[in-house]
């Protein structure tokens, strides 16, 4: 045992001695400023990022809380309700049932039935029969705004009321067209005094011209009329005298 390990002792000295014989290679740090020049050739390599450009949407307007209301269509039932009322209360009682049914169904804060507006042709519809005699039951559009108040107008005409309505629009056309002529005619008057005096100006200089045209006129038609005279009364040039002479009458 004792030569083993001693020849295996011998094998690594000699294992090493030739390790220290052959000529070792040297390997090449790299410098720092060569370290520094490949890192920054690798950024420039490295493409860069294209920036995403934020685009801002436009969000849908929403509308504004004036513009938001709220419509819907019923068919009240009147009956049940002036029924319960002497009949000359009847009308009376019907108006009052519908502002109820729309304060109940419109959900109007505190049950209040002054927020209920009802349409004079509404009204007119009710009342068509007399006190006596309002409809069974009554076909509605209802709106509410936004600050509350629920406006209530007649769905289904009659051909007088039809008229009727035609009639004001048409009258209320004509306000309108009024309205605009007298607003135009107040910025007519309201231009300042200078161009007014322009205007003036430039009408009296167009006016002046057109004197000045006619008088041209006229006095050719004048001087015409003078040569076509003048010459009536020119004598020839070519008058020959006669051959013999006129016999006379002898002097006494």
């Amino acid at each position: 045992m004792v030569e083993e390990n001693k020849n295996q002792d011998e094998k690594k000295e000699e294992v090493r001695d030739v390790k220290k014989d052959e000529p070792v290679e040297k390997v090449e740090t790299p410098k720092k400023e060569e370290i520094i020049e490949k890192t920054e050739n690798k950024k420039t390599e490295t493409p860069k990022k294209e920036k995403i450009k934020s685009v801002s949407v436009k969000k849908a307007d929403k509308p504004s809380k004036k513009e938001e209301s709220l419509e819907r269509i019923y068919t009240i039932p009147l009956l049940k309700e002036w029924g319960k009322v002497p009949r000359y209360k009847r009308a009376k009682k019907a108006i009052r049932a519908i502002r109820e049914f729309v304060v109940q169904h419109m959900k109007v804060r505190d049950r209040d039935l002054n927020k209920v507006k009802v349409d004079k042709f509404l009204n007119e519809e009710v009342w068509f029969r007399g006190i006596k005699k309002p409809p069974k039951k009554i076909k509605v559009r209802v709106v509410k705004d936004s600050s509350g108040i629920v406006r209530v107008y007649l769905v289904d005409f009659k051909d007088k009321l039809k008229f009727k309505k035609a009639r004001e629009e048409r009258v209320s056309k004509s306000a309108e067209d009024k309205k605009k002529e007298k607003q135009a005619k107040k910025v007519a008057e309201e231009k300042p005094a200078e161009e007014k005096k322009e205007d003036s100006e430039t009408e009296e200089k167009k006016e002046e011209q057109k004197e000045k045209a006619k008088a041209t006129v006229e006095a050719g038609e004048k001087l015409t009329d003078m040569q076509h005279k003048q010459q009536k009364h020119q004598v020839k040039d070519n008058y020959k005298e006669p051959k013999h002479l006129r016999r006379q009458a002898l002097k006494k």
